[in-house]
């Protein structure tokens, strides 16, 4: 009985079922799942029964036994679940009512049925989530839950999501977009951020889902400004001691959600750009200050040292700023520094260890400013004694009895070499003190006589990848190395020997650096030219052993581990052997070793006939670039200088015709200075004046007068051509004026020819009247030069009347002839008009019935344009009031046409003032 109200009544308290009463599930199972399914199809309406049902049907599919079993029993366990989930998904029609059941508020229908489907999800993944994805509403009705006030529901509802969201990017995609990240952010703000419980890792766990592999959503996420609320969770205070064991646990989640933004596998495009937005936010400086923080737990500084790795890898701004860090120590030190201090330190932890390799190794990638600063630091003008530098900290990594110090100082400064022949070249220099009395030993030698003293795998394997990626395409570097006479005997019998399984790597990599020996040799050295080292190769070990010893890097098991991953990561120190960048330079150098050696004497001497052709090809390109270059910089430059000469006239012109129209002013004012000038000469009667007038003033007189007779005989003769052409048109006017369309037009015409005759009679006649008086304006003029007593004032003011009745009269006689004009054109339409007389009644009838139907058109047009703009200014109206409603002040048009009038008024009163 006891079972029983357990199975249908999950809330029922009491004991708990034992394991024998658990063995009914099978028989419950198989035959109640049917009649259960079809409570939840027909009693939706009492509530009390349908959360029975769920409950018992959670009980068949999942056990919530928490008792240890053995695997076998468990293994059952399972397969019993599976098969139950199999039976009731068999129809989607179930699931879709499931999901139906889920939008009850009801605590006793929606709990259960929450439950019960994370356990379907958690049995039967794949399937149920093709159900849901298909189900119109069934995410929206899931991330529904996030919102419920009860928080078993909303605990539960993250779980649900969890199993929903595993591995089906489509619905992570949905519901990313159905606001999840700022519901689960809030949530976690809610619930203490770092400080919170065991929510804020199951929100967290959620995010994963939603973010890991997902390009589409990690650009939501950054394009939603979400990086930014990440920030906030990494602060921490100055006592960091005793941390909960889910503050750790979310901690790390937290750290593990930044590494996602910026993987390596990510695109780069992307990865830069959520770089960018984390150090802009100060998310780095946040994360690089937990780094130098004391008392943080060690696997939240290992995980935060990897965080801070991939924030800063191929980020020149991120790596220039994580250079400048210092760690708060007295006197202060680089955090590089600090770091390099743990990775060569055998006691400390070997993940932080692998961990620091890692950072120092995205310090260096794509930075050659900061490969720079690492070789500096060995150069002897830059050693400092007083202080510790990351050179000497990778010295004496390099050269200590610890293995996996000397395998991660070799591959860390092989980092600082990685595509960077300059820094190559300038480790050269590097010279070292071995021991009192001695001469100091290059670096390069001295890492071939640790290999010649037969130290472990581990070191002689870091200590080849480094000499490997060293003479790499540098053949300066090839020749320091062959110029020891000790060297080449050595690689080639450790190639030529049959030695045991754990040395097979390091004689693929003697041959990988004997191979680099003769590609990237420039023959400078005259026993060891690459003809003679292949020679060698063919004597001493073969070239099909050779090539087979060559192969045996790539066959390494540990080859392939390294290769998928930048980050260094290993079982064991032991199994430290690969560094990823160097599998990628083996397989780029495999291949054209091989053919190096197998080519003979005459296919180098071709190859280097073509090398050198192409080299000249590829000179004579230079050059044309070059030229090219010269060119476009030229036409540039050209093109500049046209420019500001463009603008030079252009301004030059402007200045141009504002001083031409400054010289008119000047003209203008000393015409009238002088005109002023002229009459008070006059009134003082000088001998050069005649009444008041110059020689030059009368003889222009003259000649204005000649222009006007002129004018007037041709006014005169166009007079009488007008009046035989007024007389015409009347004549025929009057014959065609009562039958045709365009007789009203015709007499109006008339009309206006007999109105213009008479004003150019008039204004002949006035004309004549003025060249009457100025002709005895003259004459007296004349008389009176004779007779300079004669009183000028009065012909002087006579004769400035006259000159303005002239200037009247001549500007009329031009309107006139305009208006003359305009009559002969308007006589020529005239003609045509009554011409085609006939015929125009006839068109015009078509045209007016054609056009009233156009008017009638028309107007139901702008019936319909009246009623829309009735209907517009309705809603106008509506949206002024609604934005008066919200406190908006909105002025109408009335209202403005009544400021402008103020404004207007005032404009007015002010030029009156």
């Amino acid at each position: 009985m006891n079972f029983f109200r357990g199975v249908m009544g999950g809330q029922a308290a009491g004991p708990q079922p034992s394991g024998a009463e658990t063995k009914y599930r099978m028989e419950v199972g198989t035959q109640a799942m049917d009649h259960l399914i079809n409570i939840l199809q027909t009693d939706r309406s009492d509530s009390e029964i349908i959360g029975y049902a769920l409950d018992t049907l959670y009980n068949i599919i999942c056990s919530d036994e928490e008792e240890e079993q053995d695997e076998n029993t468990q293994k059952q366990v399972d397969d019993l679940g599976a098969q139950f989930t199999d039976h009731f998904i068999q129809d989607p029609e179930h699931l879709t009512l499931l999901l139906t059941l889920l939008e009850e508020f009801d605590f006793h229908v929606r709990w259960p049925g929450v439950k019960l489907l994370t356990a379907l999800l958690k049995n039967q993944g794949p399937q149920v989530q093709g159900v849901i994805l298909v189900s119109p509403m069934g995410v929206s009705r899931l991330m529904d839950l996030l919102a419920d006030s009860r928080e078993v529901i909303r605990n539960d509802g993250l779980l649900l999501l969890q199993q929903l969201t595993k591995s089906n990017a489509a619905i992570q995609k949905i519901v990313a977009f159905e606001n999840a990240f700022e519901r689960l952010l809030d949530i976690i703000t809610e619930e203490g951020s770092s400080d919170g419980g065991i929510v804020v890792e199951d929100c967290l766990l959620l995010l994963l889902n939603l973010l890991k592999n997902n390009s589409s959503n990690q650009n939501f996420f950054k394009e939603g400004s979400y990086i930014q609320r990440m920030k906030p969770w990494f602060e921490v205070g100055d006592d960091n001691s005793g941390w909960s064991a889910q503050k750790v646990t979310n901690l790390h989640l937290m750290l593990q959600l930044v590494r996602v933004m910026v993987s390596p596998v990510n695109s780069p495009g992307a990865t830069a750009s959520c770089q960018k937005s984390m150090y802009q936010c100060g998310l780095l400086q946040q994360l690089c200050t937990i780094l130098m923080a004391t008392g943080v737990p060690a696997d939240i500084l290992t995980e935060t040292i990897n965080t801070v790795s991939e924030v800063i890898r191929g980020s020149q701004v991120n790596q220039d700023y994580f250079a400048s860090v210092n760690a708060p120590s007295n006197p202060p030190r680089p955090a590089i520094v600090v770091l390099l201090m743990s990775m060569v330190n055998e006691r400390q932890p070997f993940v932080l260890r692998c961990a620091v390799l890692y950072c120092f190794q995205c310090f260096l990638y794509k930075n050659q400013k900061g490969q720079g600063e690492i070789v500096a630091t060995l150069l002897p003008s830059t050693i400092d004694a007083n202080s510790i530098s990351a050179g000497q900290l990778l010295c004496g990594g390099l050269f200590s009895a610890d293995s996996l110090s000397n395998w991660c100082a070799a591959v860390a400064l092989a980092h600082a070499l990685q595509d960077n022949l300059t820094q190559k070249e300038q480790l050269l220099r590097v010279q070292l003190a071995t021991s009192l009395g001695k001469p100091p030993v290059s670096l390069l030698q001295q890492c071939t006589n640790i290999l010649s003293q037969g130290s472990k795998v581990q070191t002689r394997v870091g200590l080849l990848m480094l000499l490997c990626t060293w003479i790499s395409n540098c053949p300066i570097a090839v020749t320091h190395f062959l110029h020891n006479q000790e060297n080449v005997p050595f690689l080639t019998a450790q190639i030529s020997e049959n030695l045991g399984e754990d040395e097979r790597l390091v004689q693929g990599l003697c041959a990988l650096l004997l191979g680099i020996c003769i590609y990237y040799n420039d023959n400078s050295l005259e026993n060891y030219t690459k003809e003679k080292l292949k020679q060698l190769i063919e004597k001493r070990i073969g070239k099909e052993n050779f090539v087979e010893k060559l192969g045996f890097i790539t066959k390494h098991e540990l080859y392939s581990r390294a290769a998928q991953k930048p980050q260094p990561i290993f079982p064991s120190p032991e199994q430290m052997l690969f560094d990823h960048e160097f599998t990628k330079l083996v397989k780029e150098l495999e291949g054209m070793i091989t053919k190096a050696v197998h080519k003979s004497s005459e296919e180098e001497k071709k190859e280097e006939e073509v090398k050198k052709t192409l080299e000249q090809h590829d000179n004579i390109v230079t050059q044309y670039k070059e030229l090219i270059r010269e060119q476009d910089a030229q036409i540039q430059e050209l093109k500049e200088q046209l420019s500001s000469m463009t603008s030079q006239n252009e301004q030059m012109q402007a200045t141009m015709t504002q001083q031409l129209s400054q010289i008119q002013q000047h003209k203008d004012q000393y015409n009238i200075l002088k005109l002023k000038l002229g009459k008070e000469n006059q009134n003082q009667g000088e001998g050069s004046q005649v009444n008041g007038m110059q020689t030059e003033e009368l003889t222009q007189l003259r000649e204005d007068v000649e222009e006007l007779r002129k004018q007037n005989a041709l006014l005169q003769t166009q007079l009488d051509d007008k009046d035989a052409l007024i007389n015409k048109l009347r004549s025929e006017a009057s014959q065609t004026a009562e039958g045709s369309a365009g007789g009203s037009d015709g007499a109006q015409l008339l009309e206006e020819l007999e109105a213009l005759r008479s004003q150019l009679q008039s204004q002949s006649a006035e004309l004549n009247q003025v060249k009457m008086e100025r002709q005895e304006l003259l004459r007296r003029a004349e008389a009176g030069s004779s007779n300079p007593e004669n009183d000028g004032s009065m012909d002087g003011a006579k004769m400035a009347e006259l000159e303005s009745r002239l200037t009247t009269q001549l500007t009329e006689m031009e309107r006139l002839k305009a208006e003359a004009k305009s009559s002969t054109e308007s006589r020529a339409e005239l003609e045509q008009q009554l011409a085609s007389s006939t015929s125009t009644v006839a068109i015009l009838q078509t045209e007016k019935a054609k056009l009233e139907t156009a008017v009638q058109e028309s107007k139901k047009e702008q019936d319909d344009l009246l009623i829309l703009l009735s209907d517009q200014d309705q809603k106008i109206f509506s949206l002024k009031q609604r934005l008066k409603d919200l406190g908006e002040s909105v002025e109408d048009e009335d209202d403005l046409d009544a400021k402008d009038d103020d404004e207007e008024e005032e404009d007015d009163d002010e030029e009156e003032d």
